[in-house]
């Protein structure tokens, strides 16, 4: 798969170059690479700059505002977080995530998920924020705002993760769930694969506080599994187109 193979059109690029100005007055000198940081983070995660996306240090340090070291000092940090690469001669891209991390994603989710809802008996943690992504993603399916789903549908996941109740795997956890933001930008119609999971994550839901935590459980391994070949069957496609 190419750096060009979802990346972000020229135009919306300079679009988004333009929109990081709004964001220049979270900027203070004690943390300022830090900040820049989480700001490029957000468009990422967001989708503002796509998978396959080339960084501009000149735009991105005019929009800013900062030096291009404190950008790079950024640059390094969004690289360890497995968010961007830098190609030699060629500059900073967006990471587009390969087959291969797609799989090692899912083998994580399905471990962690499914624990936390296998042990919510024991736990007893709260469901109510679990449900409150459902609300919210449900007023984005209402609005046809799929890319607002998608996220709500990561939020969704780290809210079961965060039933083992456990803040150590929550922090190891963060990663993935950015991971897995990246990968969603892969597959090219969020409306398409985020539409029949809501209502599978409203079963999942249901089915645990119904008190079947091993049915939800299993139910969950099995919609991780359609979900992996979903996303699989459309890297083959870009594959294929690039």
């Amino acid at each position: 798969m190419t750096s060009a193979s979802a990346s972000t059109p020229p135009g919306a690029a300079v679009e988004g170059y333009a929109a990081l100005a709004a964001h220049r007055g979270r900027l203070d000198r004690a943390s300022r690479s830090a900040q820049v940081a989480d700001i490029v983070r957000d468009r990422i995660l967001d989708g503002t700059f796509r998978p396959g996306t080339r960084l501009s240090e000149p735009d991105i340090c005019a929009a800013l505002k900062v030096s291009r070291n404190t950008l790079r000092e950024a640059f390094r940090t969004l690289i360890e977080e497995r968010l961007v690469v830098h190609e030699l001669n060629r500059g900073v891209f967006v990471r587009i995530p390969s087959a291969e991390d797609v799989a090692e994603v899912y083998k994580c989710r399905r471990i962690v998920e499914c624990a936390a809802l296998r042990d919510h008996p024991r736990t007893g943690a709260d469901l109510g924020p679990v449900a409150a992504t459902l609300v919210r993603a449900d007023q984005c399916a209402a609005q046809g705002d799929w890319t607002g789903v998608g996220t709500a549908d990561v939020d969704f996941h780290r809210a079961v993760t965060a039933l083992n109740d456990s803040r150590l795997l929550d922090a190891l956890m963060s990663n993935v769930w950015n991971e897995l933001r990246l990968i969603f930008h892969v597959v090219a119609d969020p409306n398409a694969f985020h539409h029949p999971y809501l209502r599978r994550n409203h079963e999942v839901l249901d089915t645990l506080a119904g008190g079947r935590a091993a049915d939800a459980a299993d139910m969950l391994a099995d919609y991780l599994g359609d979900a992996e070949s979903q996303i699989l069957a459309a890297y083959a496609g870009i594959d294929q187109a690039y």
